[in-house]
């Protein structure tokens, strides 16, 4: 799956992350990560995003994550809304 244009999803509220998904035309992914809680999970939700985007055949890409407390799910939610929304 090929990232055509900038797209976004989420929000900035509590328990929910914001990504926004750009495409790289240099290759590969970047990703931009900011949470509140990144000292405790900040490698889950590394992991979680990198796998999401590996299941949506997603190979390059810009994305920037800010987290406000979200959990997997929703996480994953917002990945695949983003990557759907920027094809």
């Amino acid at each position: 799956m090929k990232i055509q244009k900038p797209a976004k999803a989420g929000t900035m509220e509590s328990n929910d992350i914001y990504i926004m998904v750009q495409p790289n035309d240099e290759g590969g992914v970047i990703l931009n990560l900011e949470s509140i809680v990144m000292t405790q999970f900040g490698n889950q939700i590394k992991t979680v995003i990198m796998e999401t985007l590996k299941e949506l055949g997603v190979e390059d890409a810009v994305v920037t994550a800010k987290d406000r407390g979200a959990l997997d799910y929703t996480i994953r939610a917002r990945i695949e809304t983003a990557v759907k929304r920027g094809m």
